[in-house]
This record gives C-alpha cells, structure tokens and sequence, in this order.
C-alpha cells in the first residue's frame, strides 16, 4: 500500500493507524501547491480532488477521505482492536465520533487557515470551536478514549486535527482533560515514529 501525505495535514490519522496495525505500506509526500508527488508523479492522477489523504491498494484501488481510510484500515486488522466490528452499535459510535470530529473539529479549524479572514469572523469561528472543544473536554473526563478505554481509529484523527491549536490562539491547556489526552496519545509508539517520520515533533 502507499500512503499519500503531507505534513501537518489530516494523513497524519491513517498514517498512525497503518503504524498501530504494522501493515506494510509506502509514504509518498505529496507537495500540496504544486500537486507534485515527491517521486515527480502527478497526485490529481491519484486523487483529482487534490488533497490528501490518499490510500493505493496494491490492485491499484485508491481510497479517499481519512475516516473511510482509517476504518478500512482497521477492519484489516481486526483483532488489533482499533474498530468496532462493522454491524454494531459500537461500530456505529465510532461512526458518530468520526463525523463530529470530521465536520466539527477538522472542519472548525478549516476557516482559521485562512489568512485573509476578517478579524470578527475569525472570532465567531474561534468561538464555535471551542464550544466543541468544550464538549469533547466533559466527554474524556470519565474515560481516556473516545470510546472508552482503548485506543482507536477516532483517536488517531482527533489527535491529528487537535494538533493544529498550536497554529492559532488556543491552547489545550484550558480543558486539562484534552491536554492530558494529546499527552498520553503523543507517548504512543506508534505516533512518534509517525511524526518522526513526516519531519513533525509531538508538540504541534
């Protein structure tokens, strides 16, 4: 398999599943100005949406978006835990979790890469999101992962998107269970050599 990525982007969540697995698989860099590959190919042949992250089968099969890419990965694995089996209530939690951290989370930081935002816009965005910040706060107060007390698939893409407080003027600090969650995941094995890897530190 080859993962496309770059740095500091939502792949860092597939890239720590594929870790936590031990599946084989290939990083490719992928430059996101030029749609460039690192090995000169062109990633819009890969994915014509352009972004990443984008998983290639061996069969040549290419999958898109990281909550469809990191439950595939998962349910290769299955006895590694990082999924519910498909079919359950707890398969369909999951699901829950991945959408809110997806249209919630990743998608209330999305505004604020935006330079060209006008301060009071910037604001009300900020605010939203740290209304869910809020909620996923009160949520690991009474167990460490989002699903209980292991960690799984959702966990490797809240870490990812949560990373990215540290480009703005929020910090985790203010809802201690969410600094101690980025803590204890940043500890993991598998998500420091993910970011030693693409050239990132544990603190974002």
């Amino acid at each position: 398999m080859k993962l496309y990525y770059a740095p500091d982007t939502c792949s860092l969540s597939p890239h720590i599943v594929l870790r936590e697995l031990g599946l084989p698989f290939t990083l490719v860099r992928v430059n996101n100005q030029t749609k460039r590959c690192e090995d000169g190919g062109d990633f819009l042949a890969i994915n014509p949406k352009g972004y990443v992250a984008a998983l290639q089968r061996d069969d040549g099969q290419v999958l898109t978006e990281g909550p469809a890419i990191v439950q595939y990965l998962a349910d290769l694995k299955p006895q590694a835990g990082l999924a519910p089996p498909s079919g359950t209530w707890d398969r369909n939690r999951l699901q829950e979790w991945l959408n809110f951290i997806s249209t919630e989370i990743h998608g209330g930081f999305g505004p604020l890469f935006n330079r060209a935002l006008p301060a009071d816009a910037r604001t009300w965005w900020q605010a939203r999101l740290e209304k869910r910040l809020d909620y996923l706060a009160g949520s690991l107060q009474s167990h460490p992962f989002l699903l209980g007390e292991r960690f799984g698939v959702a966990d490797a893409y809240l870490y990812t998107v949560l990373r990215w407080s540290g480009f703005f003027d929020i910090d985790l600090a203010r809802w201690p269970s969410l600094a101690d969650y980025m803590m204890r995941i940043g500890r993991r094995p598998a998500v420091m050599a993910a970011l030693a890897a693409e050239g990132l530190t544990v603190a974002a």
